[in-house]
């Protein structure tokens, strides 16, 4: 019997025990319930706004370098108008030189 009546006391011990627990996980869990959590988003905020800014200056940056290029594609010629005429001009001279030559 005294092994016995040590299980019991021993069990009800550990009920006991285990009771506490339980009431601390309830109020550990209606204190998570209850809390609220505030988030500070003003360091976040001026980190984004700097990173607008970078971004923004970026872009402006490549579309100067857009324009830039463009107007140098445009102005960017190899040759003259005048020295292709002139070239073809005198191409077709040739052919028809040749022609009349061959042909006479």
């Amino acid at each position: 019997m005294t092994k016995l009546e040590e299980l019991t006391a021993l069990l009800a011990n550990e009920l006991h025990d285990f009771n506490k627990s339980v009431e601390r996980l309830e109020k550990i869990s209606e204190q998570l319930n209850t809390t609220k959590i505030k988030m500070d988003v003003v360091e976040y905020k001026t980190i984004f706004v700097a990173h607008q800014k970078q971004m923004a200056s970026y872009i402006n940056s490549m579309e100067r370098f857009e324009s830039r290029f463009e107007s140098k594609i445009k102005e960017a010629k190899i040759y003259s108008t005048w020295a292709v005429v002139v070239f073809v001009m005198a191409v077709l001279f040739v052919i028809i030189l040749c022609f009349l030559y061959l042909y006479n």
